[in-house]
């Protein structure tokens, strides 16, 4: 069943990336063109997002399920939504991704997999047991982001953690869970190559080398890993702040948090003469050409970059419907990347380590942070990898006691 379940889940998973993939360049380039403007004008994001914003807030009001998972509350792999609220999660994060919110589209595709799957099991067998739609709705989950994080071993590890699964619920998981992922993983990049669209997994190409770790390193994660948790935890509580203001008046708030995206994206823009899509959008695409031009860019427009993707990414998570990873991801590499111009911090070095930290404080899933760190820079992230083991540690650390775990019920 597991095996079964993995081809159409995650050939519906490829059909959204490749349809937000796809619009995405239609809303921002090919749009502004049609109606005979030259090139992209620089306010074009304004009504962009106050679209999106709107789309988003009248799903999230109207339809069933409320759009999904609500980002302000973390990273959280939870049960297979109903079929009735499948809808809503689909158009809540196509409007997110396609009008250029700064939230990713893990979320949104863990749930739509795990209902997918869930609900195919309810076709196949009237009445199953809860067991089975557990671990095949879980199966879902596996096969609908196995190659969106560069391995589908990864986005085993990623759903295991944020689970906490462990004990026999993690042997029951496990097996078919791997089997639906490595089947998704082969969907995907037979979609990719018989569309030409590619797998729309997370790499790099081209990454510098890296050096041994040396001892002023060691000191410079100690030292990154510490921020990182400050900026996460500023960015979480002032978005489930706004959060709250937001749930007030959900349509006409969305639009204007919409517009306060666009906002900051427009000064950025302005004030660097870089691309606003830098601020824009989830940061998934962008990590490989900001890690080859990243000579481009001067420490003003680093500095400026993580401030107004950092307070983009807040807005985003308190009223759109998305995932957190790459935004935490970006704003991660930059910092990194910003700190790599002090003395003796080497520039891959300080990029791994400002991903990792930065996904550690936003995630609290410190085994995936490492991973998605060290893996996306291939070779060269084993290099790396103490480094980054020192700075995740210490983001995790510090994040926890700046903003405590909640409390686990009884039995789990």
């Amino acid at each position: 069943m597991a095996a079964l379940i993995g081809v159409p889940v995650s050939a519906a998973a490829f059909g959204f990336l490749a349809l937000v993939g796809e619009v995405q360049p239609l809303m921002y380039s090919d749009l502004p063109e049609a109606l005979g403007f030259d090139g992209t004008p620089a306010w074009w994001p304004l009504p962009l997002l106050a679209v999106g914003g709107l789309l988003v807030g009248l799903t999230v009001r109207y339809l069933p399920g409320h759009g999904g998972h609500e980002p302000t509350a973390g990273f959280q792999a939870t049960g297979a939504p109903p079929p009735v609220e499948l809808p809503g999660i689909f158009l809540a994060a196509l409007a997110t991704l396609c009008f250029a919110a700064v939230l990713g589209p893990e979320a949104p595709l863990l749930a739509l997999g795990s209902g997918l799957a869930a609900g195919a099991v309810r076709m196949a067998r009237r009445d199953p047991p809860e067991q089975m739609s557990a671990v095949l709705g879980a199966a879902g989950s596996f096969a609908a982001v196995s190659s969106l994080l560069g391995s589908p071993l990864l986005g085993a590890f990623l759903l295991m953690e944020a689970s906490g699964l462990g004990g026999p619920m993690m042997t029951m998981v496990l097996v078919p869970g791997l089997l639906a992922a490595g089947i998704g993983a082969l969907v995907f990049v037979g979609l990719g190559s018989w569309t030409g669209l590619g797998t729309y997994s997370l790499a790099l190409h081209d990454v510098p080398e890296a050096m041994r770790p040396t001892a002023a390193e060691f000191g410079w994660a100690l030292v990154i890993g510490l921020p990182a948790a400050l900026v996460g935890a500023g960015i979480r509580r002032l978005a489930v702040r706004l959060r709250e203001r937001v749930e007030r008046r959900r349509v006409t708030t969305t639009v204007v948090m919409g517009l306060v995206v666009a906002a900051l994206a427009i000064g950025y823009a302005e004030g660097t003469d870089k691309p606003a899509t830098d601020v824009l959008y989830s940061g998934q695409t962008a990590l490989d050409p900001f890690l080859t031009h990243s000579a481009a860019y001067s420490v003003g427009a680093l500095a400026l970059l993580v401030l107004c993707k950092g307070l983009a990414y807040c807005v985003s998570l308190s009223a759109f419907r998305g995932g957190p990873i790459f935004p935490a991801m970006f704003v991660g590499a930059a910092g990194g990347i910003l700190c790599s111009h002090l003395p003796g911090l080497s520039l891959v070095a300080g990029f791994a380590m400002g991903i990792g930290a930065m996904s550690a404080a936003m995630l609290r899933l410190p085994l995936v942070s490492v991973l998605l760190a060290t893996l996306l820079l291939g070779a060269q992230g084993i290099t790396v990898m103490p480094l980054v083991i020192v700075a995740v540690v210490v983001a995790y650390v510090a994040t926890v006691r700046l903003t405590p775990l909640p409390d686990v019920p009884a039995g789990r």
